[in-house]
């Protein structure tokens, strides 16, 4: 009881913070990518919340919209951009997710909400991170964010739920403050991001999922 009230309390005011102290940089990103990559800035694109519903998560458009002979979208890697790069690498891209919390769809802290086709791949333990709200930062963010595997990720994912606490949610954020500053673990090797999950397919956490 205590912590829910705590922790919605905590987003508010994060989030309140957070836009006005960044909105003259949010205008000013906004601004760049209008005029570098054309409008809009911001793209919308539905996520999985809790319990598995669909919500708009917004981010600063990173990528062009550039397409191939055969009319499909080009690789990532080829449509993202000098400065997409740079807003990735200073995390700069999620500020926009700040409305989202503000909304109540996400907290600043919690499991990163994934892609709706993500969730009927999950097996049972996987489908734990779905029991709260999802996040802005969470303890995969810290824990190595896009430089473990899915795997990694889902496991940090579920300790987070079944361990989460107002001071834990503070750590987090303290500690994903120090890890932004440093810009570390912003992609996977030999990726732009993270390589879609495909499903590990298993209900428990061995090898050969």
């Amino acid at each position: 009881m205590f912590y829910g009230a705590f922790k919605r309390i905590l987003d508010v005011a994060g989030a309140t913070f957070g836009l006005l102290v960044f909105s003259p940089l949010m205008l000013w990103a906004t601004a760049r990518i209008r005029r570098e990559m054309s409008p809009p800035a911001i793209f919308a694109q539905t996520r999985a919340g809790k319990g598995g519903s669909p919500f708009k998560l917004y981010k600063f458009r990173t990528m062009t919209n550039e397409r191939g002979p055969n009319g499909e979208l080009l690789p990532d890697e080829e449509r993202l951009t000098a400065f997409g790069t740079w807003l990735r690498r200073t995390s700069l891209d999620e500020l926009p997710q700040l409305w989202n919390v503000l909304k109540g769809d996400m907290s600043l802290v919690g499991p990163r909400p994934l892609l709706l086709d993500y969730v009927p791949r999950y097996n049972e333990t996987e489908r734990r991170r779905l029991d709260v709200i999802p996040g802005i930062t969470g303890w995969a963010q810290i824990n190595g964010r896009n430089s473990i595997s899915w795997r990694e990720k889902f496991a940090l994912d579920v300790w987070y739920v079944e361990n989460r606490s107002s001071s834990l949610d503070v750590k987090i954020i303290a500690l994903t403050i120090k890890k932004t500053l440093k810009r570390e673990d912003i992609s996977a090797k030999g990726e732009a991001t993270m390589p879609p999950f495909l499903g590990s397919g298993r209900d428990d956490w061995g090898d050969g999922g």
